[in-house]
């Protein structure tokens, strides 16, 4: 969750269900610029739950993505997981030096992990390093050896070099605080709704107070419509997302396309919703300012209106680019408005540094 060390800028590597998702940023005086975005679809079935089911598509991809950008090999990486294979929790500990932390945190995680500790890499943040009691809060985080390793040697098989394995949730924390800044006694539910997970991430100034990844997102939604229409799966992503087969501009969706996505959009929302109930039983201080989504479904406008009549909290589509320089010359401000949702990952790894652990 570092932000703004010294050491060069990773290039931010998203390698979702349905697509990747790159992201370069230079340092400049007095901010950050946009050097390269590029994303790519993955078919079908090649990542599921988090689990990379054909490397060489996957690093066929990232390959593309390379090339048509022009980047070199060798290129330092930041890379991100998310899903069931992943667990963040957030503990209390006596206080104690970094050090301590260090020696003791395997053994706090075998109390907390439900995986065997010897699958598992571990990782930890002090995210308040005093409170109230003279304790110390930690994220903690493992995530299964297998899956790490598969999405690093598909950066090494394609000369990239993975300096930063982050989790989905902190990408997202790191792009919103870049962009917008945490305030006083504010709480931010930040909600990436890709297309096979939605990650949750609820920050009160500015310190991560709960995580959770729920099994669902924009592929229900098509799947839905490819049943109930008889079509295939790519179609039935075109009808998704606004478009269809052989459609013009001028043309409207189907009104069972536009009922099935409403009513997907109420599901989602109430599942959303119940772990916010969730959260807010669990929290001294369970108001919530806003709600700021990204992810490809997000671009879904009644998705967004749905969330935020349910929960009765001003929801926006978070701009991964809102404070970051680009040259209007490469990138037209509407190919950087619709870039954004599904930016916002990507964006949160470019930010991380060579440096960082």
């Amino acid at each position: 969750m570092a932000l703004m060390s010294k050491g060069r800028n990773c290039m931010g590597l998203d390698i979702g269900s349905s697509g990747v998702k790159m992201t370069v940023l230079k340092s400049i005086k007095g901010g950050l610029r946009l050097e390269a975005f590029d994303h790519a679809k993955l078919p079908p079935e090649t990542i599921v739950d988090g689990a990379l089911m054909n490397s060489t598509v996957v690093a066929d991809v990232i390959r593309e993505l390379m090339d048509r950008n022009k980047l070199g090999r060798n290129k330092a990486t930041a890379l991100s997981v998310s899903g069931n294979t992943v667990i963040v929790k957030k503990i209390r500990l006596p206080l104690m030096t970094q050090e301590e932390l260090e020696e003791s945190i395997q053994w706090e995680a075998e109390q907390h992990i439900p995986f065997d500790i010897q699958d598992v890499f571990i990782g930890f943040e002090v995210v308040a390093p005093k409170t109230e009691q003279g304790q110390m809060d930690v994220a903690l985080v493992a995530a299964k050896k297998e899956m790490i390793n598969d999405y690093v040697a598909v950066c090494h098989d394609v000369g990239l070099e993975s300096m930063v394995v982050d989790v989905d949730a902190f990408a997202l924390q790191n792009m919103y605080e870049v962009n917008y800044g945490f305030h006083r006694d504010e709480t931010v539910v930040l909600l990436d709704v890709g297309n096979a997970v939605v990650t949750m991430n609820v920050v009160t100034d500015g310190v991560t107070m709960f995580t959770r990844d729920l099994s669902l997102g924009g592929a229900d939604i098509t799947e839905e419509i490819q049943s109930r229409l008889n079509i295939t799966y790519q179609e039935a992503e075109l009808y998704k997302m606004g478009g269809g087969p052989g459609m013009s501009s001028d043309e409207v969706l189907p009104q069972e396309v536009e009922t099935i996505i409403q009513d997907k959009a109420e599901d989602m929302a109430h599942e959303i919703q119940r772990s916010l109930d969730f959260y807010a039983a669990t929290a001294a201080e369970d108001d919530i300012d806003k709600i700021v989504m990204s992810g490809g479904t997000a671009a879904i406008p009644s998705l967004v209106r749905t969330i935020e009549r349910i929960s009765g909290v001003p929801t926006e589509v978070a701009n991964p680019f809102r404070n970051i320089d680009y040259d209007e010359r490469q990138f037209s401000p509407e190919r950087i408005q619709a870039w954004s949702p599904i930016a916002a990952i990507s964006v949160g790894l470019a930010l991380r540094r060579t440096n960082e652990r």
